[in-house]
């Protein structure tokens, strides 16, 4: 990351980082995660031509909670990811998001869709009750906060990438992953599962009528939010293109950063 920023929102601090230069485009990342954890080369190819902004969520990274009595939503998350656009001075910007950070996209796009010229959604799908949802078991290990953090970052890492890419990646980076995970504040991890309950909870809102251009992208292997939510995406988002990548998972932007990189930012 090249350079950071915060701005307060009724006490509370938004804080995000950035890098490259040229047209905003602002990165929402999914659940636990914070500004630091994206792929550095996804990010590399992304900030080749654009500035990226990445918001830490609420209660994440730089970013303050505030009121612990305050339900986390998506929308709010929206809203705060709006007020960094307006801090960062972007009239519009290229919105990309990934699982969670779809979700928010989403709702940012059908609060603000003039300030939206593009939207990627990465891994994600469209809310409501007829989103498919990951196998149980599978959500239990996401969620799972038992164990030792390099515990928890060896059951993230089977979670996001397929075998036996998996292994290979605890190996070389659980480590870190681990220090990350150590950092986190477990109430506020159950916050936004909360959020992610609702999401799936209520039926979407209707999308703009001037909705803008959408590309969706989901890993053929991903088990916590299956590929067939393209499906899903594409009726919500008319005109949607939707690309499914064989023998990737959920963290498909780590996979095939490149491949993820170019179809996100051929949306504009």
């Amino acid at each position: 990351m090249t350079g950071e920023g915060s701005l307060d929102r009724d006490g509370r601090r938004v804080a995000w980082r950035e890098a490259g230069e040229g047209p905003v485009l602002l990165l929402l990342q999914g659940y636990s995660g914070t500004a630091a954890d994206w792929d550095p080369v996804f990010l590399g190819e992304l900030a080749a031509a654009h500035r990226v902004v990445c918001p830490d969520p609420r209660g994440m990274g730089e970013s303050s909670y505030g009121d612990p009595a305050e339900p986390l939503t998506v929308e709010g998350m929206a809203a705060d990811a709006l007020a960094v656009l307006d801090a960062v001075g972007g009239a519009d910007a290229l919105v990309v998001g990934w699982s969670m950070g779809g979700f928010v996209a989403q709702a940012l796009t059908c609060a603000a869709p003039d300030r939206v010229r593009g939207l990627g959604l990465i891994g994600t799908d469209a809310g409501g009750p007829d989103a498919v949802l990951a196998d149980p078991a599978d959500w239990a290990r996401l969620v799972d906060l038992s164990g030792t953090p390099r515990e928890q970052a060896s059951r993230l890492l089977d979670l996001l990438f397929p075998a036996p890419l998996a292994g290979q990646l605890d190996a070389q980076v659980g480590e870190l992953v681990a220090q990350a995970k150590a950092v986190l504040d477990p109430s506020v991890l159950r916050a936004q599962e909360a959020a992610i309950a609702a999401w799936h909870a209520t039926r979407p809102v209707r999308v703009p009528v001037a909705a803008p251009p959408v590309v969706a992208v989901a890993g053929a292997a991903d088990v916590v939010i299956p590929a067939v939510n393209l499906e899903r995406l594409a009726a919500r988002w008319p005109g949607a293109r939707t690309e499914v990548i064989d023998g990737a998972g959920h963290g498909v932007m780590a996979q095939e950063p490149q491949r993820v990189a170019a179809l996100v930012t051929s949306v504009t």
